[in-house]
């Protein structure tokens, strides 16, 4: 990964106190599992910002190295990677995320 690609991920990771690197928008979710973080996000009630890595292929790559984890969507709460669909739903169901998210807007 380039150093330009990795300031421009830190700056993206920085600045939003809730970050999803998915396919698609929150608006258009482009697959299930994109899909499924915008919906569990949406039932917190939280504000959150997506980076949509179809129209991105730099990130789309650099992400997966950025966060050594293979697969998209990724989660980023308060700059801190958290996982993917299935770890989000993980933490929803345990009522983790809630607790996580609420830190997250209050720092």
């Amino acid at each position: 990964m380039t150093p330009e690609l990795k300031e421009r991920i830190d700056n993206l990771v920085r600045q939003n106190k809730i970050l999803v690197f998915m396919k698609g928008s929150k608006l258009m979710p482009q697959c299930g599992f994109s899909n499924n973080v915008v919906q569990i996000l949406n039932a917190l009630g939280v504000p959150f910002e997506t980076v949509d890595v179809l129209d991105d292929m730099e990130i789309r790559q650099g992400i997966k190295e950025y966060s050594n984890w293979p697969t998209i969507p990724q989660v980023y709460v308060n700059g801190e990677f958290i996982g993917g669909s299935d770890i989000l739903i993980d933490l929803y169901q345990k009522g983790e995320l809630q607790e996580m998210v609420e830190v997250a807007l209050a720092s």
